[in-house]
Parts: structure tokens; C-alpha cells; sequence
């Protein structure tokens, strides 16, 4: 125990020491960082070139402080796709490597790109890797990595199925009459090919039925369909029919024989879906089909 207080003593006279030599007459020397050069906005920025000319777009370098001088700021640019530069896209400054310069009082420049449109068309992306490099500004330890999404206007064949999740609220539907607008909504998707996959429609016919699943296929862009096959027990038969004979039977569905294939568009965000209503005993055994078909059209 006494070894203990007398090392606690000793601790104790270092710090009063190194208290009692501080002086506070003397100002302290005031610690500057060097400035460092970043990228300003998101990691990943999308260059929508939808409009002949295309607009320019600006990747912004900023840097952590401001000077009385002007300042350079280098950079490089690496296409990730098969983009070539002076053809799907330009950099006034440099096309790989190029700078920008950072005006006195100022903070940040703009890299000016620009798309070529004729080259996104047709559902093209490309990815630009821009990084910070020296002899310049120091690169900062963030956001030093900038990627660039080029791509034209919405393609009808570039899907991602997730987009199309959600509510429907302006759709209207046609069974021997109009009805509508009311709401549907797809609660589930399911890829099966690179240019196919599922879909289950919830609240068709605004009555109860159970979710119905469709098959979306896109392999041909411009002939886009959605198509089904025979689901039984979808609702009782009494949502359809008003006979006490069907009283235990259920809704069929399946594919129209006549208004063939539905279709939809990824980019109008709108789904047409024909479809061909029929009844099934408790067994799913079809008891038959109505001869009306039956259209609905969903729309955000």
C-alpha cells in the first residue's frame, strides 16, 4: 500500500508540474491543414442524355478550404463499359486526364462532360470512373471516386421488375362495362429470365379475389406482353354471379382465347391485362367460361 500512494504522489506532482508551466500569456500555435481536393454530391450520379442537344453535365471537385490563388485540381477519367471518348461522350478538359482549375475565393470547378444522344437510343449505359490524382490539390481520403451513369431516355426494354412494386390508383377496368378508377397493386415480382418475369396483381375487380400472378415478357421490346395461366379458386362465385346454383363454386381465371395478350411499358408505368373469367366447382374443376372478356388497365 505504500508503494502504491507514494507512485499516486508521485503522479500527482507531474501533473501539478505540468500545470503550473503552462502560460497562458503565450498564445498558442494554431494547427492549419493542408486543403484537400474531393468530389461534391453523390458516389454515383446518373447523366440522363434524353434531349437532342444533349445538355452538359458538371462533376463537381471542391476542396476543403479557400485561397487567394488559383489552384489546379487533376483528374482522371476510366470508362467502366465499352465507352470511348470523342465518341459516346467528351470532357472539354480532357477526355482521361484532364484539370480543372479552382478560381481564387472560390471552391469548386466543374468537369464539364457532355453524351453524345444518338449513342443512348436505344437502352445504351455507360459507366465513367472519375478519380482526383496529383500533381494537384491532395486527393482527400472522401469522395475521391466518382462514377458516372450515362444513358438516354426510358427504354422500353430495359426492366427492372421492382420498379413496377406498388399501388395503381388510376386503374380502370372493362367486364361487359367500364369501372373505375380504383386501386390495384402489385406485391411481389420474380425474375425468370433476363427478359421475363412474374408479377402478382393484387385487387383485380375490387371485390376481394386473391392475387393473381401474370407473366411479363420483354424479349422483343416493342411487342411487349403479359400473359397468364389458368388459377382457380381465385373468389367465391357469388362476386360474379348472382345465381344461388354457384353458391359453392369459385372464380377461374386464365388466358383470353380472343383480346389475346395483355402488355405493359416500364417507362408510362402502366399494365393492360386481358384476361378471360370463368367458374370452378369446390373439386377446381371448371364448370366453364364467360364469353365476355375482361380488360384491366392499371396505371400509377
Amino acid at each position: 500500500m505504500k508503494i502504491i500512494n507514494n507512485l499516486s504522489l508521485i503522479a500527482l506532482l507531474a501533473v501539478a508540474f505540468l500545470l503550473g508551466s503552462c502560460d497562458k500569456t503565450k498564445p498558442y500555435d494554431v494547427i492549419t491543414a493542408p486543403p484537400q481536393a474531393h468530389f461534391v454530391g453523390k458516389e454515383v450520379q446518373i447523366y440522363k442524355a434524353d434531349v437532342n442537344p444533349t445538355p452538359v453535365y458538371n462533376v463537381v471537385v471542391g476542396t476543403t478550404d479557400v485561397s487567394n490563388a488559383d489552384r489546379s485540381v487533376t483528374y482522371k477519367v476510366t470508362p467502366i463499359s465499352a465507352a470511348t471518348p470523342g465518341t459516346q461522350y467528351s470532357i472539354a478538359s480532357g477526355n482521361t486526364t484532364g484539370t480543372v482549375t479552382i478560381k481564387a475565393g472560390e471552391a469548386v470547378a466543374n468537369i464539364a462532360v457532355q453524351a453524345d444522344y444518338a449513342s443512348y437510343t436505344n437502352g445504351r449505359k455507360d459507366t465513367l470512373m472519375f478519380t482526383l490524382a496529383e500533381p494537384s490539390v491532395k486527393p482527400a481520403g472522401f469522395l475521391d471516386t466518382v462514377y458516372l451513369i450515362l444513358r438516354g431516355p426510358c427504354f422500353e426494354g430495359d426492366v427492372t421488375l421492382t420498379d413496377l412494386l406498388g399501388d395503381y390508383a388510376n386503374t380502370n377496368e372493362n367486364f361487359g362495362g367500364a369501372y373505375g378508377p380504383y386501386t390495384t397493386s402489385i406485391s411481389s415480382v420474380n425474375q425468370t429470365s433476363a427478359t421475363t418475369g412474374d408479377i402478382v396483381v393484387e385487387n383485380i375487380y375490387d371485390y376481394g379475389w386473391a392475387g393473381i400472378t401474370f407473366h411479363l415478357d420483354w424479349t422483343d421490346p416493342a411487342n411487349r406482353t403479359v400473359t397468364l395461366d389458368r388459377q382457380t379458386d381465385i373468389a367465391s362465385a357469388t362476386t360474379v354471379t348472382s345465381n344461388p346454383a354457384y353458391s359453392t363454386y369459385f372464380v377461374m381465371v386464365g388466358p383470353s382465347p380472343t383480346a389475346g395478350p395483355g402488355t405493359f411499358s416500364i417507362c408510362n408505368q402502366t399494365i393492360t391485362l386481358k384476361i378471360r373469367v370463368g367458374l370452378n366447382d369446390p373439386t377446381s374443376t371448371p364448370l366453364g367460361w364467360f364469353s365476355t372478356p375482361y380488360t384491366v388497365n392499371m396505371a400509377r
